[in-house]
């Protein structure tokens, strides 16, 4: 009896192993996305990355690069509300329609701009 009881406890910890087990791993349909790759500035340059918008709009060079590749940005009525995040926290947003192809075209625009 005690042989019986002994097996059935460690059977119930291995079936409990098993589903701890199955709960945590994610499942193919639920594999996070791949994280996004870091757009390198020119040194000196205003960056997607690190440059907060409002600094951006204050930088003539980089206003003229936000009106020529984001003007949806320029005519977003909470713009006040986000001119402390940057191009790229913003990109979390599909609202903003910023991916990383747009990104990299907007951080070639704005290394070229500081030339």
């Amino acid at each position: 009896m005690t042989r019986l009881i002994a097996g059935l406890a460690g059977l119930t910890l291995a079936i409990a192993a098993q589903a701890a087990i199955a709960q945590t791993a994610p499942a193919a349909s639920e594999t996070p996305a791949p994280a996004a790759a870091t757009i390198t500035a020119a040194p000196g340059a205003l960056s997607v990355e690190n440059t907060p918008i409002g600094d951006l709009l204050a930088d003539p060079g980089g206003k003229a690069v936000l009106e020529k590749d984001l003007p949806q940005l320029i005519a977003y009525p909470g713009l006040d509300q986000i001119k402390g995040m940057t191009l790229r926290g913003i990109s979390v947003y599909p609202e903003a329609q910023l991916d990383d192809t747009k990104l990299a075209s907007i951080q070639k625009d704005l290394d070229a701009a500081k030339k």
